[in-house]
């Protein structure tokens, strides 16, 4: 298994103008809790027990952070589960086709935020080199949130001495070249 450090560096190598990163800050809790509200319309009774799909996903989701990184492993955990309970009150209270409905929109608006933000960036976005960066989106939002209130600095350091700090940029000229460091490997 990769390291946090390679994981997050990588991610991170598409995501370094401050206005694609608040995109991201609300877009990918709004694709979450989408796909969380979708998978908690599903359920599975193993025994007198009912477990939501959005439940089992969610454990894998935390078991893979927790294997890169306890801390955001239960940080992780903690922001799933918040949403499970909620997905769990919504889908009680709405009939399956509306809760889906709202999760679809959702699901829509969260990833035109998160084009959006690409189109600030002025890079594609990082799930177009390698489909797994889909779930590290999550733990990239998780370990900017650590990061802006000081946690976690050498973590932090080692992504900039890689990929450059995140910038904020004034609208190029049309055809001007970033000067952005980008990933080295």
């Amino acid at each position: 298994m990769r390291k946090i450090e390679e994981t997050l560096t990588q991610y991170a190598a598409y995501h370094r103008d401050r206005r694609n990163i608040a995109t991201h800050f609300v877009g990918i809790p709004m694709i979450v809790f989408a796909v969380v509200l979708a998978l908690a319309t599903a359920t599975i009774t193993v025994g007198p027990m009912a477990v939501t799909m959005a439940a089992i996903v969610s454990i894998v989701a935390c078991i893979y952070y927790f294997l890169l990184d306890r801390v955001f492993g239960l940080t992780m955990a903690v922001v799933l589960f918040a949403m499970c309970a909620a997905a769990s009150e919504i889908t009680a209270r709405m009939t399956t086709g509306a809760t889906l409905g709202i999760a679809g929109l959702v699901f829509v608006v969260g990833w035109a935020l998160q084009f959006l933000g690409h189109k600030f960036e002025g890079m594609k976005p990082a799930f177009y080199d390698d489909v797994m960066q889909l779930a590290i989106g999550p733990l990239f939002i998780c370990a900017e949130a650590f990061f802006l209130l000081g946690a976690k600095p050498q973590l932090r350091r080692y992504i900039e001495e890689r990929v450059g700090p995140t910038v904020a940029r004034r609208a190029h000229a049309q055809g001007a070249q970033d000067e952005r460091p980008r990933a080295s490997a």
